[in-house]
């Protein structure tokens, strides 16, 4: 059996507010553009979450909030404020308590990003996959059926994609 992790960084966020807080802010029209876009490109590759684990700013909400209509079926989404701005490491940790098989993480980098280069033995053969930009989209395999057991360089990379490329 294998285990399916679906890795986003949240879609580009609005800077013109300068009263907000960082943890308060909402995606910009191109943001909100991209989100929907990384929704329907999973759905037309068959990359389906059974479960989504979304950091708890503002950025990250709205991104899973876009994205998610464009899923097949709905999604158990929980909300973990501990992923706001979290390292590879606590990324990792909350990776290895989830149930499902099929698991979507949206995040923050540089943790996300850091994330999506140690959980897999081999980069993805994309120059932004270096960068992970926003709305960059990993799908990695670990064989398995318990994520407890899922260590850096373990993933196979299935996908990668960013919005500029839809």
């Amino acid at each position: 059996m294998t285990l399916t992790l679906i890795l986003t960084r949240h879609a580009k966020s609005d800077w013109d507010d300068p009263l907000l807080s960082d943890h308060d802010r909402v995606l910009n029209p191109r943001g909100r553009g991209d989100a929907p876009k990384i929704g329907a490109w999973l759905a037309a590759q068959g990359h389906m979450p059974d479960a989504a684990m979304v950091s708890s700013a503002r950025r990250t909400l709205e991104t899973w909030e876009r994205l998610a209509p464009a899923l097949e079926h709905p999604v158990a989404m929980t909300v973990e404020p501990d992923l706001y701005h979290a390292e590879a490491q606590q990324i990792l940790q909350h990776l290895r308590g989830a149930s499902a098989r099929k698991v979507m993480l949206i995040g923050h980098n540089p943790g996300i990003g850091e994330c999506a280069h140690r959980i897999v033995a081999e980069p993805a053969p994309h120059p932004r996959f270096i960068d992970y930009p926003t709305c960059a989209t990993l799908v990695a395999e670990f064989p398995g059926d318990d994520w407890s057991s899922v260590d850096w360089w373990s993933g196979r990379v299935v996908d990668f994609v960013v919005p500029r490329d839809l």
